[in-house]
């Protein structure tokens, strides 16, 4: 069973919406194709691209600073910032989480 868990996947676009990192799912479309977005330090440049538990996000916020999360888990909705932020953790530029 755990295998099938980290087999999961789960849209870039929905991903971002549902964490809470975004406001709206058009703006999560938009930062996606703007090729400003790395997935384990791959490039990505279309919402559609596949995250899983333990990927690593790399974006540049609309406030042009570096943002870097580790996907924790696969929200199944758009629910309180609560919750959302239990889907993932922040990360430092050295990797390690930060206080």
């Amino acid at each position: 069973m755990a295998d099938r868990l980290a087999d999961r996947t789960m849209r870039l676009d929905k991903f971002l919406w549902f964490a809470r990192i975004v406001k709206t799912r058009p703006f999560a479309q938009a930062l996606a194709e703007e090729g400003h977005m790395r997935i384990d330090g791959r490039p990505i440049d279309r919402a559609a691209a596949p995250v899983r538990l333990g990927n690593i996000l790399t974006f540049v916020t609309h406030r042009g600073e570096v943002r870097t999360i580790r996907i924790e888990a696969l929200p199944v909705r758009r629910g309180p910032p609560s919750e959302a932020q239990r889907c993932y953790q922040d990360l430092q530029a050295g990797g390690e989480p930060t206080t």
